[in-house]
């Protein structure tokens, strides 16, 4: 029996869904723990392409379970256009995909609260998908959520919503100036989606505690990246999401306990990306920055929004806080066939903050703003590696720079990603 947590290295976006894809096969249980609808991960396989914003990516392997644990928000209208699209193209869903009870639901006053306070935060805007994921996370918090047992329940929603509807009303027409929803109405739509989930609704806290019992293989699918961590990200322009994006979150997100987790695996792309705002010192606002975000099979849009993400070279100091804050056991690289392109590679080994050298990220936002990126260079190989699956089989060049990335790490690298499709990875290790 072994636990497995996968999490992102950086801002989000760095591949983990063909990770988590490429990891199911060995896998009894395939879970998500964290974040919303606002994240999601590109899978592509025998069936072709398929962007997963709530259901697992072991869900493509038929023999596999999947949970969506308590540490997830769901939009119950997404998740069941996600299933109903899966069906679709003939991925059976029923009777392998199962809800947690105890996941808070977003309701139809997050969405309108998102918008509005982006907007009234002007400059200082978040840059969030505006999909109501961080409202619904805040009223978590706060006490003032809505869970998926609550609406499988209508009379037990409707004394929620007694409470629950002037209270959010008030906050729309008075500090947003919006209209606020109609009870009646928030009662039967949500009470219908209750009727229309119920058959994947159940308590995955039993579900998943059985499976550890009977020795299964168990693989947690984080969301997001470790930089966009409430805490220990480059906060405020980080992620609402509760528990934590880190690996610790995921022990609380599917509710176990943490001595239960045997291996975190780490992803991290061989350069950075960002989504929304915030700072990002190695971002590349020139033609390098293009060709990072256009040169792939797969050019660097959000899974999510189709937003362009920001590019830059590989940030090695934010790597190795997040490598540490983590307790990675090993890492995946991916992308590599991106930096093909390249003449000369650069990656960032220290910052640069007023007269002092730095090289650990630092807590405070406008600092990191203000942070230049202190590069080492290192030579491109100009050579085609999307067709190779042996590390020795790579350039010369090629090789020096994941060694270069395995030393900056700190921990080994056990896999690398050259392309989208699943055979397109060279393993060089086991898991550790």
């Amino acid at each position: 029996m072994s636990v497995t947590v996968v999490i992102g290295g950086q801002w989000g976006d760095e591949g983990k869904g063909r990770i988590v894809d490429l990891l199911a096969e060995n896998a009894d249980i395939v879970a998500r723990y964290s974040a919303g609808n606002n994240a999601g991960h590109t899978i592509i396989n025998d069936l072709g392409e398929f962007k997963l914003h709530l259901v697992p990516a072991g869900i493509f392997y038929p023999d596999k379970i999947c949970f969506i644990g308590n540490g997830c928000v769901v939009d119950p209208v997404e998740l069941l256009k996600e299933i109903e699209h899966l069906d679709e193209r003939g991925v059976k869903v029923k009777d392998r995909l199962f809800l947690s009870d105890r996941a808070h639901v977003l309701m139809p006053w997050h969405r309108l609260i998102d918008v509005k306070d982006e907007e009234l935060r002007g400059k200082g805007a978040i840059g969030t998908t505006g999909r109501g994921v961080g409202p619904a996370f805040i009223d978590k918090v706060g006490r003032a959520g809505v869970r998926v047992a609550d609406i499988a329940d209508r009379e037990a929603l409707a004394t929620i919503l007694d409470f629950l509807v002037p209270y959010k009303n008030a906050v729309l027409e008075k500090l947003y100036e919006t209209d606020g929803v109609s009870a009646e109405a928030v009662l039967e739509e949500y009470a219908g989606y209750g009727q229309r989930l119920a058959p994947y609704i159940a308590d995955t806290n039993v579900l998943i505690h059985k499976a550890l019992e009977a020795g299964q293989d168990i693989l947690l699918e984080g969301a997001q990246g470790s930089l966009l961590d409430l805490d220990l990200g480059t906060y405020e322009y980080v992620t609402s999401s509760v528990p934590s994006s880190l690996a610790a979150g995921a022990a609380v997100g599917m509710g176990i306990g943490p001595t239960h987790i045997d291996t975190v695996l780490g992803v991290y792309k061989t350069y950075c990306t960002r989504v929304g705002n915030g700072p990002f010192p190695t971002e590349l606002l020139d033609e390098t920055g293009n060709m990072l975000r256009e040169g792939g099979p797969r050019p660097e849009y959000g899974s999510t929004t189709g937003r362009p993400r920001r590019c830059g070279w590989f940030d090695a100091v934010a790597a190795r806080f997040t490598a540490q804050v983590n307790g990675i056991g090993s890492a995946a690289l991916t992308r590599l066939d991106v930096l093909d392109q390249f003449d000369t590679i650069k990656v960032c080994t220290a910052y640069r903050i007023g007269s002092q050298t730095v090289k650990t990220i630092p807590a405070s936002g406008a600092e990191l703003a203000r942070a230049e990126p202190i590069y080492e260079e290192l030579p491109g190989w100009r050579s085609e590696t999307a067709g190779v699956r042996r590390f020795e089989d790579l350039p010369e060049a090629a090789q020096g720079y994941v060694q270069f990335i395995e030393e900056k790490l700190g921990v080994p690298l056990c896999l690398i990603s050259v392309g989208p499709e699943r055979e397109q990875a060279i393993s060089m290790r086991k898991l550790e």
